[in-house]
This record gives C-alpha cells, sequence and structure tokens, in this order.
C-alpha cells in the first residue's frame, strides 16, 4: 500500500458486537435511545437536574454491563451473563426508582426512608462495578477507600478504621444511612457536578466527535494536515500535530486520538526516517494536546467553568493562546529532529491535494465554524452542541443526496442512486448515535466516581486537611507546591481517567492553592487541568504513549520517554502562568506582549538546548547558558527577565550566524 493510500483510505468504523444476539440488539437499541434522549434535554426540553443526571447514570451504567464482561479475556458463559443481568436491572432500576419518586424524597426532606437508604446503597456498589469494567480498577479502589474513610471514625460505621488515621485526616466518622443519603440523594454526590457536565454538555459534544467520525470528517481533517505540511521536512510528523490540534479536542480522548490520526502519521514518520519510538512520542504528545486546545478541551472546558463560575467563554479565551504555545513547541521539536537528520518532505505524487481536500470535504468546516459562532454568540454550550450535532447529520445528509442525485443523472437511475444514498445515511445516522453513547460510558461512570470522592471530600474536611498537610510539605513555597501538585497529579494518572484526575485533585489542592499561595481560582484550575494530563505522556506509565508504541512496533518505556521528551510544554508552560498570571487573568497590551514574548522565545531556548540545535549545531556551552537563561526567564523579575531574554536572543543570534556561515561553506565547497 502506498503512502497516498494510506492517507486517503477511510476509516473503518468498528463496534463490538459479540455477544448473544439479544444482548447486542439491546445494546445497539440502548445506545441510540440514549443519544436521542441527550439530544431532546439539549435541544428541545432541558430537564431538570436529577431527572437529567439520574437517566442518563442509569443509562450508561447499563450499557456498561452489556459492553464490559466482568472479566477480560473471559468469555461470558450462562452464567456470568445472569450475573450481568442482575447488575442490567439494578442500574435501571436505580435511576427509575429516583424518578419515580422524586416528589416524595424531595417532600421527606432529610427524613429517608430505609428503602432510600438500600437504593443509594445499591446504586453506589452498582456504579462501583460499573467502573472496574468501563475506567478500570484504580479509579474503583479510589472510591472504594473514600467510602471507607467516610466510615472511619468514632461515630462512623467503622469506629476501629478511625484508631489507625494519623491525627490530621481524623474526623468523627458518618454512618450508613448519611453516606448512602449524600451519594445518592443530594446534590454533592453522585449526582453532583462532575455527573451533570457528563450528562449535558460532555456528552453532546462526543456524540458530536463520533457523528464527524461516521460521516468521514476525521479523515478529512487529516488529510488536509497532510496537504498543508506533507512536503515539508519531517511532514507527516508535523501533520500529526495540525491533526491532534483540530480533533483532538472534540475526541475527548488522548488514546482515541492516537489510535485514529496514529494510524495514518506513525507509519509515514517512519518511513521519514523517525525512530519509531520517536514517531510513536510525537504522535502521543500532539495527542495529549488536544485535550488543551480550545475550543473544547475534552471535557476540560466545561468542568472549569462549573467550578470557577465562569463563562465558558472566558475559559475558552485564556486557553488558546497556551495550548498554541504547547503546539508550537511539539512542532519545533519535530522540526529540529528533521533538520538534524536531513529529512525531507513527501513527494507531491504521494500526498492529497488541498484543492482535491477542500473540493472533497470542505462542508466539514461549516459545522465548527457554526459551534465557535454560536459559542462567541453567548448561547449555552449545551445548546451549541446541539446544533453542532444537527448541522453534521443536515450537511452530511444533504451532501450525499447531491452526490447521488450527480450520479443518478449520469446513469439515468435517479430514483435507485437516492434511494441507496438514503439508506446508506441512515444507517451512518444510527452507527453515529451508537458510537457517540458508547464514546461517553468511561467519562460519564469515571465522572459519578469522581462525584464519591468530592462528596466525601466535602463531608469530612478533607479539603482543608490536605491543603495544610500541601502547605507544611511545601514549606509555603509556591514552586515546592507547584512541583508537589505535578507529582500528585501524576500518582493520580496511574489510575484515573485524565477527567477524573483533575476533579480529584482540584478539590484537594485547589483550596490551598488560591487560599494558601494566592493564586487566582482560575490559575490554579489550569495549572491542575494541565497537569492532569501527564499521566498520558510521562513514564513509567504513559498511557497514550503505549497506544501509539503498539502502533509504532517500539518499546513502551521508550515511547513514553520521547513523548515526555516532546510534552515539555505541558509542564513549563503552566509553570510559567503561575508565576505570571498576567497572561491568564489580564493585564495592559504591553505587558501581555512582554509576557507572551519572554514564554515563547524560552520555549524556543528550552527546545534549541535540548536538541543542540537551530539553525545549526550548538556548542556544549551554548547549551548550557540557553538552559540558564530559561530559566530567568521564568522569575517574576523584571530585571532578571530582560537579563535571560537578552542572553536568549544573543545566543540565538549568534547560532544563526553560524549557521549562515557553514551554508556559505558548503556552497563554496560544493
Amino acid at each position: 500500500m502506498s503512502e497516498k493510500q494510506i492517507v486517503d483510505e477511510s476509516v473503518a468504523i468498528k463496534l463490538d458486537r459479540s455477544g448473544p444476539r439479544l444482548a447486542v440488539l439491546v445494546t445497539i437499541v440502548l445506545a441510540i435511545s440514549l443519544s436521542l434522549f441527550q439530544l431532546y434535554t439539549a435541544g428541545i426540553d432541558p430537564l431538570g437536574l436529577f431527572y437529567q443526571r439520574s437517566i442518563h447514570l442509569a443509562a450508561v451504567m447499563m450499557l456498561a454491563f452489556l459492553i464490559f464482561p466482568p472479566f477480560k479475556n473471559v468469555q461470558r458463559g450462562w452464567l456470568l451473563w445472569s450475573l450481568d443481568l442482575l447488575f442490567f436491572f439494578a442500574a435501571a432500576y436505580s435511576g427509575f426508582y429516583l424518578v419515580y419518586n422524586l416528589d416524595d424524597i424531595f417532600a421527606r426532606a432529610g427524613f429517608w426512608s430505609d428503602k432510600d437508604v438500600w437504593m443509594g446503597v445499591m446504586t453506589t456498589l452498582v456504579l462501583l462495578e460499573a467502573s472496574r469494567r468501563a475506567v478500570g480498577l484504580g479509579l474503583t479502589l479510589i472510591g472504594a477507600i473514600a467510602l471507607l474513610y467516610a466510615f472511619a471514625g468514632p461515630r462512623g460505621e467503622l469506629p476501629w478504621l478511625g484508631e489507625w488515621l494519623p491525627g490530621l485526616l481524623s474526623h468523627r466518622g458518618y454512618s450508613l444511612d448519611r453516606v448512602a443519603a449524600q451519594m445518592y440523594l443530594g446534590q454533592e454526590g453522585i449526582f453532583g457536578i462532575p455527573l451533570g457536565v457528563a450528562a449535558t454538555f460532555v456528552f453532546i459534544f462526543v456524540l458530536f466527535g463520533a457523528m464527524l467520525e461516521v460521516t468521514g470528517a476525521g479523515r478529512f481533517f487529516i488529510d488536509l494536515a497532510f496537504s498543508a505540511t506533507g512536503r515539508q521536512r519531517g511532514g507527516p510528523a508535523k501533520a500529526a500535530v495540525i491533526a491532534s490540534a483540530s480533533m483532538g479536542s472534540i475526541s475527548g480522548s488522548s488514546i482515541a486520538n492516537v489510535v485514529t490520526s496514529g494510524a495514518f502519521t506513525i507509519p509515514l514518520m517512519k518511513k521519514l526516517g523517525y525512530k519509531p519510538a520517536q514517531a510513536g512520542g510525537v504522535e502521543a504528545a500532539a495527542s495529549t494536546g488536544g485535550q488543551i486546545m480550545p475550543p473544547l478541551m475534552g471535557a476540560g472546558a466545561f468542568l472549569i467553568a462549573e467550578y470557577t463560575r465562569l463563562p465558558y467563554l472566558e475559559i475558552i479565551k485564556v486557553s488558546v493562546f497556551p495550548a498554541l504555545l504547547y503546539f508550537a513547541t511539539v512542532y519545533l521539536f519535530v522540526h529540529l529532529i528533521a533538520i538534524k537528520r536531513g529529512m525531507h518532505g513527501l513527494p507531491s505524487s504521494e500526498l492529497p491535494q488541498l484543492k482535491d481536500v477542500l473540493a472533497r470535504g470542505w462542508y466539514f468546516l461549516l459545522p465548527l465554524l457554526l459551534l465557535v459562532f454560536l459559542l462567541v454568540s453567548g448561547y449555552s454550550p449545551m445548546r451549541v452542541g446541539f446544533y453542532a450535532v444537527v448541522s453534521i447529520i443536515g450537511i452530511a445528509g444533504l451532501n450525499g443526496l447531491w452526490q447521488a442525485w450527480q450520479r443518478g443523472q449520469n446513469n439515468k437511475n435517479l430514483t435507485s442512486e437516492l434511494w441507496q444514498a438514503s439508506l446508506v445515511g441512515g444507517k451512518k445516522l444510527l452507527m453515529g448515535l451508537e458510537l457517540g453513547a458508547r464514546n461517553a460510558v468511561a467519562v460519564s461512570i469515571a465522572c459519578g466516581v469522581a462525584g464519591i470522592v468530592v462528596a466525601v471530600v466535602g463531608l469530612t474536611g478533607l479539603g482543608l486537611k490536605f491543603s495544610s498537610m500541601m502547605v507544611a510539605f511545601s514549606g509555603g513555597n509556591l514552586l515546592m507546591a507547584v512541583f508537589l501538585v505535578a507529582i500528585a497529579s501524576l500518582i493520580l494518572g496511574l489510575g484515573l481517567p485524565v477527567t477524573a484526575s483533575y476533579i480529584v485533585l482540584i478539590v484537594l489542592v485547589g483550596p490551598a492553592l488560591t487560599a494558601e499561595f494566592g493564586l487566582s481560582v482560575l490559575v490554579a484550575h489550569l495549572l491542575v487541568f494541565w497537569y492532569s494530563q501527564d499521566s498520558n505522556v510521562t513514564p513509567p506509565v504513559a498511557l497514550a504513549a503505549f497506544a501509539a508504541a503498539a502502533i509504532a512496533g517500539s518499546k513502551t518505556m521508550e515511547t513514553s520517554v520521547q513523548s515526555w521528551k516532546f510534552a515539555k510544554g505541558l509542564y513549563l508552560i503552566p509553570l510559567f502562568f503561575v508565576f505570571n498570571p498576567e497572561l491568564i487573568v489580564g493585564a495592559s497590551l504591553e505587558v501581555l506582549i512582554w509576557k507572551g514574548v519572554l514564554i515563547s522565545l524560552g520555549l524556543v531556548a528550552f527546545a534549541s538546548s535540548l536538541e543542540g540545535y537551530l539553525f545549526t549545531w550548538m556548542q556544549a556551552w551554548m547549551r548550557v547558558l540557553l538552559m540558564l537563561a530559561t530559566i530567568l526567564v521564568f522569575f517574576p523579575d523584571m530585571l532578571l527577565e530582560a537579563i535571560g531574554l537578552a542572553v536568549i536572543v544573543v545566543l540565538l543570534i549568534i547560532n544563526w550566524l553560524q549557521g549562515r556561515l557553514l551554508s556559505s561553506t558548503n556552497s563554496a565547497s560544493a
């Protein structure tokens, strides 16, 4: 297969439909019904908080028990299917009970019945089991540990456990009735803000991403990136960066982005001369950046907006420049490696032509333009998502009918062509609705379990206690506090998806960052959100890098190290706006330009120092000075910033002159 075929070939949508026919049929019907329900509540008739969230959670848990077996690599026989049937109906009843009895539950106003309590216990256990299957054991254990912590104490269900807690972490303990009610019957437990965001904003945009995927938009954006950069040095690697920036924000998952765009970009990077581990590392770093790229930022933008109570558009505006800096850093690394290795771009014959790509799929740009326009116009994100989904369905459908009409005019068989196009379009529509629901299962369940942790933190006062610990360990030093946040995010990321990691971490360290270290609320949230991405690219467990290694055929640890190197902006950029918050909270135009120039040239200097190359090879002394100057740029002191910037500019000019001299010498000798 040629490279052009690799680039132009459409990604086949494959859904796992193994198992008994009845189970497969129920899965399809339930997934499509859930997507239609979400569309209805997003754009036609919004439901109340508990109605919306309880129906949503019941449906995704039911899907989890249908899609994910109790144990991996174990065939489900009649016994395991019987067990799953019990969980399935328990999940369904958890939603039905709350919706059917909601008025009576509100009327009881805290005087819960025994059935209310046991429904809370059942729903919590069912959610944890769904999490074990759909998300992984790590998040399930954290949820279980949080519950045990709530029971530990002299007045709790497990008073003996409280005796083992250090004094700082001890609390009074809570009864089963209180904890179950907190989890199931309140607005700060399972049905709290995390699930609320997943059940509204996140789902509708996950569905939008699924519709883009089934209609071929993913292929269009990849082809567009290749046509724009394929002829440049290291073209496929640069295409990976651009494609990930355009699609990663919508896909909601770094790993999903790796396996879709990486299937095209990684083989071509290897062909050009990138080592397999480098190719995988580039793709993992670029795909991770998609989660911090506006307008959607995976689920992050919605969560940050909910927690900070700031307008969604404000979150987007302040996130654009840092995200562009991140991708520019990855792009620069890719460019430097290509020059050092003497790489060339792909020939035009092996690349899609820009005019052909636009002619074939220009209409895919319209839903994205509509999305941005509506966001800027002040529409709610949920309503914007609804219109985005409807627009991609309408535009793709009209395009399919138009092409069928043209074929019918040519072969004189118009009715048959239109009928076939309608069947194909209907099949893609149903597949997109099913795929959207399937893709949302893991993130919704993760947000539900995160709600358990948030509830326990609020109930026991753990957040304030954790803040005291953080201040004590850091000695009141902000840099050390940021380092502790990075370590904590990495540890949490070993067992939690990015969304859950962010929620848990911001609940624990957010109060300390704002109250004790003086960070603004928005800066604190962005810092934690960016650092929550690091488990995708940081050894020893770099999930996106592992997925890329499987495609590249490289060693996982070697690929992880490469992705960690390419993703250095993930650590440096948040550190810069912690000490220079003007880039986030705003300042005069002169200050913003100054800070923007500082971080931009600082990242260039850092990448050049790390690679030992910019315009030509750098001597060791120059690399050391560049690294020291980069450190000075990060200090919030005008004099030190100016010294660091001056050293960087002088050294880069020297390297440019050395490159010109070397080029002239080579030309003369030739």
